[in-house]
């Protein structure tokens, strides 16, 4: 919201994106974590979105009411209606007619004046697609991107009327980030299109947005902050939903790649810098997603070449039923515990990945599946503890290309 418009006293502010609160001469009427579902601020919230249109009778009553079974909906409504007049009353707003009917259509009093952070957003994004100016129509979707808070009205996404709100502005957003990041590139203004990634991606999470980010960090030739923030993402989009991110920050990976270059120096400088990464005396090498994946497409490649017989497997945690388990903070524990265990169980030559909760990936190199075998006992007696019920699930596929086969075993 404005830092001009908030200075107001006499204006109700009314925050809709990301959570919900009203506040009154600096004072805050509505907003906890209780109050902000209650009947009273539904209604509010219904009435204050549509204060220009109002809303019929029916519709209101349909969308506070729903499929509920009430004797008497025109009553229950008087009844909601009088409540929240008197809840805004008492809460210090001016004494007015806060809520009027005309011909059974509903509406916010034009006798106090509000300012709703949904609305200014979609403000700015219809003042950014009228400038004809460049460089304003820049200033205008920056402004209209960061003035976007987050989800509508999250507290009510079981309500199909503030969902489909939900996703008609996190569209209005998106083309804000699109149309700011297309202009910056073309600016060559990196470092703000690297703060606009960032806020993005923080304000609308799984949405890709990391990936204006990784261009900026890229294009700006920060080439050890863009590894990180690559790592980094990859690894937050495993545990949240066990995907990965889009092919764009993937193919910015790429560009990384071949864009990074080095001073002038000797074979045994290099080797010391490449031989300092490696702090494990023991067991298998622990890295982020992103290295297995390089380690992985550079052992197949060697396959081709000499032969050799490399495995890829995958190691599930199940619960007590049997079934693969994907949430709660035991299985963070548990996850912790597996990547352990794993790394105890294998051959120093031998990669290991956290693959999401849960899940762990390992590439054993120059090996047969009867080791593979040995290598679940192994992990199984480091993991598995006393008279618990979690098991393990393996999945394991050769990595040779003319030998496809998958297995499937649980402990």
């Amino acid at each position: 919201m404005t830092a001009i418009a908030e200075k107001r006293s006499d204006v109700l502010y009314v925050k809709m994106l990301g959570g919900f609160s009203m506040s009154y001469n600096g004072k805050t009427i509505a907003g906890s974590s209780k109050s902000s579902i209650s009947q009273n601020n539904a209604l509010l919230q219904i009435l204050i979105h549509a204060r220009e249109k109002g809303v019929t009778r029916d519709r209101l009553e349909e969308l506070l009411f729903g499929d509920r079974d009430v004797d008497n909906a025109h009553h229950s409504l008087r009844s909601v209606i009088y409540n929240a007049k008197k809840y805004l009353e008492k809460a210090g707003l001016p004494k007015v007619n806060y809520i009027v009917s005309e011909k059974d259509v509903f509406y916010w009093t034009d006798e106090i004046e509000v300012v709703e952070d949904a609305c200014e957003f979609e403000k700015l994004h219809r003042d950014a697609e009228a400038q004809s100016d460049p460089e304003k129509q820049l200033d205008s979707y920056l402004k209209a991107s960061y003035e976007y808070g987050g989800e509508f009205l999250p507290m009510q996404s079981g309500n199909v009327w503030a969902v489909r709100e939900s996703m008609r502005y996190e569209k209005l957003f998106a083309d804000c980030v699109e149309h700011a990041g297309s202009l910056l590139r073309e600016k060559q203004d990196y470092e703000r299109m690297k703060d606009l990634g960032q806020y993005a991606a923080a304000i609308a999470p799984l949405s890709d947005w990391e990936s204006l980010t990784m261009e900026a960090l890229v294009r700006l030739r920060k080439y050890d902050e863009a590894v990180r923030f690559y790592e980094c993402t990859v690894n937050y989009y495993l545990d949240e939903l066990g995907i990965h991110p889009s092919g764009k920050i993937m193919e910015w990976f790429e560009h990384l790649g071949r864009g990074m270059s080095h001073e002038h120096t000797v074979l045994e400088d290099i080797k010391e810098v490449l031989d300092s990464g490696d702090g494990q005396a023991n067991g298998g090498y622990l890295c982020s997603y992103p290295v297995f994946q390089g380690i992985y497409r550079s052992n197949r490649r060697l396959i081709d070449r000499t032969g050799t017989s490399s495995y890829l497997m995958l190691c599930t945690i199940l619960d007590g039923k049997g079934n693969p388990m994907k949430s709660g903070s035991v299985l963070d524990r548990l996850s912790e515990r597996l990547v352990e265990s794993t790394c105890a169980s294998v051959r120093r030559g031998d990669t290991v990945c956290s693959y999401g909760k849960g899940q762990c990936l390992i590439l054993l190199v120059n090996t047969t599946r009867e080791d593979c075998s040995i290598v679940q006992q192994r992990i199984n007696r480091s993991f598995i503890v006393g008279r618990q019920r979690i098991s393990l699930q393996y999945d394991v596929s050769s990595v040779n290309p003319d030998e496809q086969a998958t297995f499937r075993k649980s402990s």
